[in-house]
């Protein structure tokens, strides 16, 4: 029972984490990020602000909610370590995840400190999106791989086909080259909103448009790219390994990258209405998940070759 509660609790932090990821998506949408000024972790200079404006309050949720979070993943890693001996798979997640979530505190200190936020249009700010985007990715990757690790699926081997390991190397590439361009398209879509979309595609072709405009272009192609790539990683993993949480996960992987084509679609001919956004940045989320758990199941170590952890 203490395994499942454990269990229930790494997915609970999961769930928590993309509210996080969404909220400062929201932040970023709606130009907040510098409602607590170039001040981190205090708020223009008070650890409460007085009478904060609506973007100071936007702004210093999305810090608290953060802040919440590690500790949530702290109180992981200690549970972790109490239940699991010394060397076991879940406790490496656990410490993994919370390696991530300092590293995605600090980088947002980091663009805080050096505004790059609000109305900031400098490549400095869309490269730390870009690696702040990343490292969202490699903290869901360790949350989704620490429960199923609870739940009993093995560590994972490199005794796989070739393929496999060259397609896996390829979708994580994608997915995170993905990630990276679509926060980059994002930031063009705050930064400098299109009234129609032949004025959008004419500031993307418009050779003395801002970089970032030039560069939001380069997001749908990825997208189509990252969505055949993951097409040959399922059916690479399918071809592994043929089992009945395989065969989930990869149809997940089907359906929910289908899906988002769609709704990129739709993102661009609306010209990127905030909710749209977000919903967007979630089915993305789920995709990685997805992703990460058809990879855990496909890689999971034989039961005679899975070592015994010694306390």
């Amino acid at each position: 029972m203490a395994i499942k509660r454990y269990e229930r609790y790494v997915w609970a932090i999961l769930g928590y984490t993309m509210v996080v990821i969404l909220w400062g998506a929201f932040v970023r949408a709606t130009g907040s990020g510098a409602g607590c000024g170039n001040h981190w972790p205090l708020c223009n200079g008070e650890i409460i602000p007085r009478a904060p404006m609506l973007e100071t309050i936007i702004e210093i949720s999305h810090r608290i909610t953060s802040g919440f979070l590690l500790i949530l993943i702290a109180a992981m890693v200690f549970i972790g370590f109490r239940m699991y001996p010394k060397g076991h798979i879940v406790r490496k997640g656990a410490v993994a995840t919370l390696v991530f979530v300092i590293i995605e505190a600090l980088i947002g200190g980091f663009i805080v400190l050096y505004e790059l936020v609000a109305h900031n249009a400098s490549m400095a700010r869309a490269y730390s999106m870009s690696l702040h985007l990343v490292n969202t990715l490699l903290l869901l990757a360790a949350i989704v791989l620490t429960g199923l690790w609870v739940r009993g699926v093995r560590p994972p081997t490199l005794n796989v086909p070739r393929a496999a390991k060259v397609w896996t190397i390829v979708g994580v590439l994608m997915m995170m080259l993905l990630g990276a361009s679509g926060g980059i398209a994002a930031l063009g879509d705050t930064l400098f909103p299109a009234v129609s979309f032949k004025e959008g595609l004419q500031q993307e072709l418009d050779p003395t448009s801002n970089l970032l405009l030039r560069l939001r272009v380069a997001h749908p192609a990825i997208a189509v790219g990252t969505g055949l790539v993951m097409v040959m990683v399922a059916q690479a993993f399918a071809a592994m390994r043929q089992t009945a949480a395989t065969k989930r996960f990869a149809w997940l992987l089907y359906g929910t990258f289908g899906l988002q084509l769609l709704l990129g679609t739709l993102n661009v001919i609306l010209l990127a209405p905030v909710w749209l956004q977000l919903v967007h940045l979630l089915l993305s989320d789920v995709i990685w998940f997805a992703f990460v758990a058809l990879a855990a199941y496909s890689f999971e170590r034989d039961e005679a070759d899975t070592p015994v952890a010694t306390a």
